[in-house]
């Protein structure tokens, strides 16, 4: 009998920890691409469009402050959508922050911030993770 109520203990544990750590990485990835997106409009942070390769602006048809409010707008519609449906929204800034990565390579100088950003999006892969065992939605 003991060791079945260990055992329970062990396994209430592992799911309280596996929820805090959804909860965690769910929230971060709602509010961190919301603020980023917004601050694509005012530069607050930094001023975005340092990180934007020459050569993606060269391709662009307009300029990359028009580019970067795009980006803005993306971003805040990827963090609502992590609210709404985390399972997809995980992969979904997974993929947008390897875009960005491939941007910041182009760039030297700035492969610290694409090891960073590879972390991130690592976290979003795990958000995505545990979403298929933990989402209600």
């Amino acid at each position: 009998m003991a060791t079945s109520v260990m055992g329970q203990h062990v396994q209430d544990v592992r799911e309280k920890s596996l929820e805090q750590a959804y909860t965690l990485l769910h929230w971060a990835f709602v509010i961190a691409p919301i603020v980023a997106g917004l601050d694509k409009f005012t530069n607050l942070l930094v001023d975005w469009s340092s990180y934007l390769a020459p050569f993606v602006v060269n391709m662009l048809p307009f300029s990359g402050d028009v580019f970067m409010y795009i980006v803005g707008v993306i971003e805040i519609v990827a963090g609502v959508v992590v609210f709404l449906r985390p399972r997809f929204g995980g992969y979904l800034v997974a993929v947008w922050l390897w875009g960005i990565i491939v941007n910041l390579l182009l760039i030297p100088g700035y492969f610290d911030v694409a090891l960073r950003d590879f972390g991130l999006s690592l976290a979003a892969l795990a958000l995505a993770r545990l979403s298929e065992g933990l989402d209600k939605a």
